[in-house]
C-alpha cells in the first residue's frame, strides 16, 4: 500500500489518543465502574443529538501525561457538545470570551489547558459563564488548584485529581503502540522505558515514536516494522536524558525542598541526599539550596559549628558553581543530617517574638537602661544593676516568662 504522508505527520501520541471512555487507560478511580466521570456521563447524557445538559464544570489536577486533555475530549464527545480547546500559555482571554459569548444551542465544552497560567483577573472573567451554565469548563492543571485557581472559580467547579500512570497502565499503552507499529520490544528495553517515563504517558509515546524511527520503522501501521525489535540502546538514544524538572512556582518545587529539609531534620541521610540529587538534577540554583542549609543550621542543629559548615558550603557554591559544587552540597547535607538536632534556640526566639507582637513596646526595667545623661541618672536609670544577676531582666509584665529550655530532640522524645 502507498505511504500515507498525512497520517505519518501526525504525532504518534495524537494518532493513538483514545476517543471513547472504554478505550481510556488509567484513572480507574474516575472512569472505572464506580468512577465519578462514568457515573455522571451515564446519568446525564441525553440521546443524541441533544447533548446532555447539567454536566458540571471540572478542574483536572494531575501530573503531565496523565490523560487530562484526552479525558476532556472524551467527555465533550460523549456529551455531543460543541468543543473548544485552548491553552492558557498561548491563548488570550479575549479568544476564549468570543467562543463563550457565541449563541450555541447547547453549552459548549471549553477546555483550558494550563489554566493556572491565567492570572486572577483572567480567571475571574470565566466566572459568569460558568455560573450561568453558558459553558461547561474543564480546566487542566499540573499545579495545586488551591494555590493557582481563584476561590470563586473553585467553588463553582469540581476538582478531580488524576494520578500518574502506573507501570502496569503504561505497559498497556506500550502494547497498543507495538501492535499499531507492528514491532516488538526487548524485555530490558521495556523495563527501562517504563522506569524512564516516570508515569508520563506522553513522554513514553514520544520516546517510542523516536525509537521506532531510529529503528527504521515507518510511522504508518499500514506498512509497519515486521520483525523489528526496539532495543535498550535505541531507547537510550531516543531518551537522551531523563527530564528532571519542576516549575519554580509550583507545588513540586516546594514538595522537594520541604522533603529535603525534613529528611535532614529526621537525620535521614539517604533521603536527604536523594532529594538533594533531585534538586541538582533539575538545575536548582545551588545558592538557593545552600541558603536553606544555612537557615537549617541555625534552626535545627545543636552545635554552632553547623553554621560554620553551612556558610562554608554557601561560599564554595558561590565561588565554584556547578557541576563541582554539588560535592560541597552533598558534604554539607551529610554533616547536617548526622549532626545532633536541637531547636531550643529557634523555638525560644519564636515564643519571645510572639510576646513582642502581643504586648508591643513594654517598658524596659530602669535598672538595665543606660544612664547616659544626668537626668537619666536622676530618674534612676541603671540603678541597682548587677552584671551577673540571676534576677529576671524582662519587662515587668513578662517577669515570670521562660522562653529558653535547652533540650535536644532526643531528650524531648524521651
Amino acid at each position: 500500500m502507498g505511504y500515507n504522508n498525512s497520517v505519518n505527520n501526525i504525532p504518534l501520541a495524537e494518532r493513538l489518543r483514545p476517543k471513547k471512555l472504554k478505550d481510556f487507560i488509567g484513572q480507574e478511580h474516575l472512569v472505572g465502574k464506580e468512577g465519578i466521570i462514568r457515573k455522571l456521563l451515564s446519568s446525564l447524557v441525553s440521546p443524541k443529538p441533544y447533548g446532555g445538559g447539567g454536566f458540571p464544570s471540572l478542574i483536572f489536577w494531575g501530573p503531565p501525561g496523565s490523560g487530562k486533555t484526552t479525558l476532556a475530549r472524551i467527555i465533550a464527545a460523549e456529551l455531543n457538545r460543541p468543543y473548544f480547546e485552548f491553552s492558557a500559555v498561548s491563548s488570550s482571554i479575549k479568544e476564549i470570551e468570543k467562543v463563550m459569548k457565541e449563541e450555541n444551542m447547547f453549552p459548549p465544552v471549553v477546555v483550558i489547558d494550563e489554566i493556572h497560567r491565567f492570572n486572577k483577573a483572567q480567571q475571574a472573567k470565566l466566572l459568569p459563564f460558568v455560573e450561568r451554565g453558558n459553558i461547561t469548563l474543564i480546566g487542566a492543571t499540573t499545579e495545586n488548584p488551591s494555590f493557582e485557581v481563584i476561590a470563586p472559580l473553585l467553588s463553582r467547579t469540581r476538582v478531580l485529581v488524576l494520578k500518574e500512570h502506573s507501570n502496569k497502565e503504561l505497559k498497556k499503552i506500550v502494547d497498543k503502540v507495538l501492535k499499531y507499529l507492528n514491532v516488538k520490544i526487548d524485555k530490558d528495553a521495556l523495563k527501562f522505558l517504563l522506569e524512564s517515563s516516570n508515569g508520563d504517558a506522553r513522554v513514553m509515546l514520544n520516546v517510542l515514536e523516536i525509537t521506532s524511527s531510529l529503528a527504521g520503522v515507518k510511522q504508518n501501521h499500514l506498512e509497519g516494522g515486521i520483525g523489528t525489535h526496539l532495543t535498550i540502546n535505541l531507547i537510550e538514544q531516543a531518551l537522551q536524558r531523563r527530564q528532571f524538572t519542576f516549575d519554580k512556582r509550583g507545588e513540586e518545587y516546594y514538595n522537594i525542598i520541604s522533603s529535603y529539609i525534613k529528611s535532614m531534620r529526621a537525620s535521614n541521610v539517604d533521603a536527604a541526599l536523594y532529594y538533594l540529587a533531585r534538586m541538582v538534577a533539575a538545575g536548582q540554583d545551588p545558592l538557593y539550596i545552600a541558603r536553606r542549609m544555612v537557615v537549617f543550621a541555625s534552626e535545627d542543629v545543636a552545635s554552632p559549628t553547623a553554621l560554620v559548615v553551612a556558610n562554608a558550603v554557601f561560599q564554595a557554591c558561590q565561588q565554584i558553581g556547578y557541576p563541582e559544587c554539588q560535592e560541597n552540597l552533598a558534604t554539607g547535607t551529610v554533616y547536617l543530617s548526622q549532626a545532633k538536632k536541637d531547636r531550643s534556640a529557634y523555638d525560644a526566639y519564636m515564643r519571645a517574638l510572639e510576646d513582642v507582637q502581643k504586648y508591643g513596646n513594654l517598658p524596659v526595667p530602669l535598672k538595665i537602661r543606660n544612664p547616659v545623661t544626668k537626668l537619666m541618672k536622676e530618674l534612676k536609670y541603671g540603678e541597682g544593676y548587677e552584671k551577673y544577676t540571676k534576677e529576671s531582666l524582662l519587662p515587668e509584665k513578662l517577669k515570670s516568662k521562660k522562653y529558653y529550655t535547652h533540650k535536644s530532640y532526643e531528650e524531648k522524645k524521651a
